[in-house]
């Protein structure tokens, strides 16, 4: 046996080891990074609380604070709800959808998809939730498109159909910041051992079977890993839990 060359090669194989493991933690530190919390948008105060309280923030903080209108919707056919249509033919499905992707699935069969948003932490077994989208960006999260999948396919859907106005005599106003919503909910509303999952900027507002204009305002959603949820208005920083239909200042 040359030994030589099999020093060599395991030498070179150590070598590549190293480079494949340096790139995964490099890769694994990123991905921390990207959904850690940045600390220093909290005042020092909620973060003693939420180290006392065991809080956790696995989702990363939107930065944004847009200048957004209030706005109205009223239901088409004057309720909530509506019947399951089937698919002219079944699609395809996925456990995990990228927007596009389903965007690209569904386009023959709901040529409008485009306006919805797809809602991955709002799912369940045997359903995909997408929301429709307000000036195309802002999901309207109490409306629903559902999408039903059996067998790897999805084969019917359920849609809430909406008309969308604008509120004329209300001004936009800028948003309060994620970080200040957050801080609230930490400080007064989440309960021990809370962890956030997903913060997301859109409109929130009461359902009522009706066929008048509702009144919708921006909020930021809060998703708990245990599945309930907070909005936190975006202008008067109310919070409300649609789990216990209260709402709190």
């Amino acid at each position: 046996m040359d030994w030589g060359r099999a020093k060599n090669v395991l030498i070179y194989a150590f070598l590549l080891l190293n480079l494949v493991l340096g790139y995964q933690l490099w890769n694994d530190l990123e991905e921390q990074a990207d959904s850690n919390l940045d600390y220093t948008s909290l005042e020092g105060s909620t973060q003693m609380i939420m180290d006392d309280k065991g809080i956790k923030v696995l989702a990363k903080i939107p930065n944004e604070t847009p200048e957004l209108p209030k706005i109205s919707y009223r239901f088409v056919d004057g309720r909530q709800g509506g019947k399951i249509t089937e698919l002219p033919e079944p699609v395809d499905s996925k456990l995990i959808w990228t927007p596009k992707e389903l965007q690209n699935a569904l386009k023959s069969s709901l040529p409008d998809i485009a306006n919805y948003s797809y809602d991955e932490v709002a799912g369940s077994e045997g359903m995909f939730v997408l929301h429709p989208l307000v000036e195309g960006q802002w999901p309207l999260f109490n409306i629903d498109l559902v999408l039903y999948y059996s067998n790897q396919k999805i084969i019917s859907y359920m849609r809430e159909d909406i008309e969308i106005s604008s509120v004329s005599d209300e001004k936009e106003q800028r948003v309060l910041s994620a970080s200040k919503a957050l801080g609230n909910l930490i400080e007064n509303f989440l309960p021990e051992g809370s962890v956030v999952k997903e913060i997301q900027l859109g409109y929130y507002g009461q359902v009522f079977d009706s066929d008048a204009h509702l009144p919708v305002t921006p909020a930021w959603r809060f998703m708990l890993e245990s599945g309930k949820e907070y909005y936190v208005q975006g202008i008067s920083g109310d919070v409300i839990s649609p789990n216990t239909e209260k709402s709190k200042e």
